[in-house]
């Protein structure tokens, strides 16, 4: 079985039948921001005097969406034994969501690992940026090309010195 698929209904996984639905609403942070977040962002919004992009409200409503039975799922159902179980949809979002995120980020990770990085040099460059200058690409997200484009160039500058 590999890491991105799901056990059949009742397949062993590690010796012992184990298949239990995840529970989000459960969870710590799922209870905070279910308590804080429309607080949070109408403190935020009177604070900074603007409102927040759509985009960070969007993930706080898909966050409190995901996995949860009564916003969607899928019916599966054994064809030899007949058992049932319900498959809540995700919400596949990379920013806030842990579960989604950490999904995401562990398969990317393993397709660059089998399909990319074994054929191509690779050279990694991390870009932190203040977060005064986050906040306003995130508000203005059309700047976000520009400042690529001027990291881009001084990467490109760099690594011809280096040759």
């Amino acid at each position: 079985m590999s890491a991105f698929t799901l056990p059949r209904l009742g397949e062993a996984t590690n010796g012992a039948l184990h298949c239990e639905r995840h529970r989000p609403e459960q969870t710590t942070l799922y209870r905070l921001v279910q308590q804080h977040a429309a607080s949070f962002i109408a403190h935020t919004e009177a604070s900074t005097g603007s409102e927040l992009p759509r985009f960070i409200k969007a993930e706080f409503d898909a966050f409190l969406e995901c996995g949860i039975l009564a916003h969607g799922f899928l019916r599966l159902r054994c064809g030899e034994c007949g058992h049932d179980r319900l498959l809540a949809f995700s919400c596949k979002r990379r920013g806030f969501c842990p579960s989604c995120g950490a999904r995401r980020m562990s398969q990317t990770a393993a397709h660059l690992a089998d399909h990319v990085i074994p054929h191509v040099p690779v050279r990694q460059w991390v870009l932190s940026l203040p977060i005064p200058l986050r906040v306003l690409l995130a508000a203005q997200p059309e700047l976000v090309t520009l400042v690529l484009q001027v990291v881009q160039r001084a990467l490109s500058r760099h690594l011809r010195g280096l040759c």
